[in-house]
């Protein structure tokens, strides 16, 4: 898709009728209207439990396998391979009781990651009294990046695990996690775990090319339902224990750590989402489509911002795709980023927010913000540049008419 038609995709989004301007798209994005279809289908056709031998309950287990195929196939994994759960904050939690680390071993956590994947870790080092050793960026600017090189200081012949993310949901960087993995793996039997969620509803995603051996993203971030999905390699699944039943099979990362019997309608629903975005190389992601429109996006925002003294960009400045997402942060002298949003939003039908969206570390110790954060504009490919422009005009009125 060469020429990316805004107007074609927006079509495909039911909420986009709304009278209301989405930039609150980190935080989940709308949903396509193949996948409320696929939802109802399902509700309506095969709503009962998979596995048995009548009709409806082969068609419910083939439609769930079909979910879970073209979620493996979106990220380049294999079925037995991946596995889904309520959110990635679950996932993540889960996969953490299955580690059986030793006294002593050393575990290094990304300390501006989104907490998410900070808690499990703080508690499995408490729980089984692991070393963690803090990857903070050394160096202290408004855009903190996580450097393979600042990594390997931290890594010892006793590392088990590292964690980081591949996005940040509030700076919007772009880490480069192949480099990061390489590294990770000169320590033999070292796990590398990233958390992809923000970065997933923008680019492409080859867990084998990462080299990666955890990687969890969700859905209802990617234009679906809400329902998260990890994968973990063959070779990780190796050193966790399973967190099922004893009598049932412990052979897949679902297996292991998918509790229960859920997110059948959800699940189910994927392909929709697989088939709307195409392959990597020549679909909606590829060729100058959906990736240049959220760039033209992201280019008009941050030229606004990095025209005005009086506001600071946190993350990178540039607009350039390689280095950055269209989830931008900042804050406006003499503003209060909460009392900002909310007075905006008083007058126009802009949604987007403050805070420090569950990264509370970077927020509030790195940048030593306080309680109200930074605002954060999150964009999607569905935003138009009008919406942005609209946005920027809005936002500049009432900046401008602040009491000095």
């Amino acid at each position: 898709m060469v020429n990316f038609d805004v107007q074609v995709a927006r079509s495909k989004f039911p909420a986009l009728k709304e009278d209301q301007v989405f930039l609150d798209n980190a935080g989940g994005t709308q949903t396509l209207s193949t996948v409320i279809e696929a939802i109802s289908d399902y509700l309506i056709k095969s709503n009962v439990q998979f596995g048995g031998s009548y009709k409806t309950s082969k068609a419910s287990s083939s439609r769930y396998d079909s979910g879970v195929a073209a979620g493996a196939k979106f990220i380049n994994a294999q079925k037995d391979e991946i596995a889904f759960g309520p959110s990635a904050t679950q996932l993540l939690r889960n996969l953490s009781f299955t580690f059986q680390f030793q006294e002593g071993d050393e575990i290094v956590v990304s300390a501006i990651d989104h907490e998410a994947n900070i808690a499990p870790w703080k508690d499995l080092a408490e729980r089984l009294k692991l070393t963690i050793k803090w990857w903070a960026p050394q160096e202290k600017s408004t855009n903190p990046r996580l450097l393979p090189e600042e990594l390997k200081s931290l890594l010892s012949p006793k590392t088990r695990l590292v964690t980081c993310t591949h996005a940040s949901n509030v700076l919007g960087t772009i880490h480069d996690i192949k480099a990061i993995a390489e590294v990770v793996h000169t320590i033999p039997n070292a796990l590398l775990c990233v958390d992809g969620v923000s970065y997933a509803p923008h680019r492409p995603i080859d867990v084998k090319d990462l080299g990666v051996d955890f990687y969890v993203l969700s859905w209802y971030k990617i234009y679906g339902p809400h329902v998260a999905m990890m994968y973990g390699s063959r070779k990780a699944q190796e050193q966790m224990r399973t967190l099922g039943h004893f009598f049932n099979p412990h052979a897949t990362l679902e297996n292991k750590i998918s509790l229960g019997s859920g997110y059948y309608e959800l699940v189910q629903a994927i392909p929709p989402i697989i088939d709307y975005l195409g392959p990597p190389e020549s679909g909606s992601w590829g060729g100058g489509g959906m990736e240049s429109h959220e760039s033209l996006l992201q280019s008009t925002l941050l030229e606004y911002l990095n025209s005005k003294p009086n506001i600071t960009i946190f993350g990178e400045r540039s607009a350039d795709e390689n280095l950055r997402l269209p989830t931008v942060s900042f804050k406006v002298d003499g503003w209060d980023s909460k009392e900002l949003v909310e007075t905006l939003e008083q007058t126009t039908n802009y949604g987007f927010r403050w805070g420090a969206f569950y990264s509370n570390w970077l927020v509030h110790e790195f940048f030593k913000l306080d309680s109200s954060g930074v605002i954060r504009v999150s964009m999607a490919h569905y935003n138009t540049l009008e919406e942005v422009k609209g946005f920027i005009e809005a936002f500049d009125n009432v900046i401008s008419k602040k009491p000095t």
